[in-house]
């Protein structure tokens, strides 16, 4: 069986085809058009790629309802529509891409996969916000996480490094977007990202936490309107709000130079990734694997290293020229160090593509 990818992001869709074994076939990045993707768009695409068995999307946002891939139907996209108020930004977009593989394969079998799934088993003193009861039932307001497809993969290859189970786990999913799971026998316990994606860690152009007065006062004294106070943390926040840079890349190169405003930036950044991090080993009672994944976990040997020093206490040290020659999946762990580190190549299409085959499998 052949698997179409449909991965469909904010401003581009990325299509990839695997084989049996995960073997990439083809790829084709198609841009968004008025936000969305259009039949027309993926037809031409797919004349380009390999024959087509199935298709797996990948939707940001599955509410309460969706806990685990599902073949996708009439009634299934009816919920998912519903879902989509949630993360009005993310699902229309992929409900288009969705519609649009419908209708250039209408006869071929699509599953979606949704990056809330893997956090569904946060149980509740992890998942609810301490706000009045009737603004959460009312609304669905809770702490539902994402990057979960990552996070998922990240897991499973992390026991296969391991040889064995990995104990205490705490996955660091460092890219533009960036969150943290914590998970335990598979099972994730907690995670950074919230009700939006736009909790948790300092990223390229989102905030992170904030506190909410904060908000509150911009609107109501700062003479900010709504869509200006969210624009500035989802867009203009993170790396680019304390550098003006939002690449990783850029804001280290300008450390190198002694750049007072990257200094800070990088200091914020690695200040808020220590510390949650010790925030999910405390929710495992411990930490024994401690997993960076995604562009930034992959690639900046110093962000790495500057984690790993301020986590001494659980035990976490890196050995130094593993550490700096890492490409691809690599154990960076020192001699002696109670943690066990290791850097995994972000694979979400390889998870959307088992959670496919698990599906029309039974």
């Amino acid at each position: 069986m052949q698997v179409l990818i449909v991965n469909t992001g904010s401003s581009s869709v990325k299509l990839s085809v695997l084989g049996e074994g995960g073997e990439q076939l083809g790829n084709s990045t198609l841009e968004l058009r008025d936000g969305t993707v259009t039949a027309e768009q993926l037809q031409g695409a797919l004349e380009e790629l390999p024959r087509v068995d199935a298709v797996g999307h990948r939707v940001v946002h599955g509410g309460e309802d969706f806990r685990a891939p599902v073949l996708l139907d009439e009634h299934v996209l009816d919920r998912i529509r519903e879902v989509a108020v949630l993360a009005p930004l993310h699902v229309p977009k992929a409900l288009a891409g969705i519609e649009a593989a419908r209708k250039v394969l209408p006869d071929t079998p699509q599953v979606a996969c949704f990056d809330t799934a893997f956090h569904a088993t946060l149980p509740p003193e992890a998942y609810t916000y301490a706000i009045p009861k009737g603004w959460r039932e009312r609304h669905g307001l809770r702490r539902y996480g994402f990057h979960g497809l990552s996070h998922s993969y990240a897991t499973r290859r992390a026991a296969e490094m391991a040889g064995g189970p990995v104990g205490r786990l705490v996955v660091a999913h460092l890219g533009a977007g960036a969150s943290l799971s914590a998970v335990r026998d598979g099972r994730c316990l907690d995670t950074t990202m919230g009700f939006t994606p736009t909790e948790g860690l300092v990223m390229a152009t989102r905030s992170g936490d904030v506190d909410p007065g904060l908000v509150l006062w911009l609107l109501q004294y700062g003479g900010m309107a709504p869509d200006e106070v969210a624009g500035g943390l989802d867009r203009g926040g993170g790396l680019y709000g304390l550098t003006g840079d939002s690449d990783m890349r850029e804001v280290m190169g300008r450390v190198g130079g002694d750049d007072p405003a990257a200094r800070l930036g990088l200091g914020v950044y690695l200040h808020r990734l220590r510390a949650k991090i010790a925030a999910m080993a405390a929710a495992l009672n411990g930490l024994d694997t401690l997993v960076f994944t995604g562009g930034v976990g992959e690639h900046p040997p110093p962000v790495r290293a500057g984690a790993a020093e301020g986590l001494a206490f659980l035990g976490v040290a890196v050995d130094t020229a593993a550490n700096e020659r890492a490409h691809t999946d690599t154990d960076i762990t020192a001699a002696g160090a109670n943690v066990r580190t290791l850097v995994i190549t972000a694979r979400e299409d390889l998870e959307i593509d088992g959670e496919v085959r698990r599906t029309l499998e039974g």
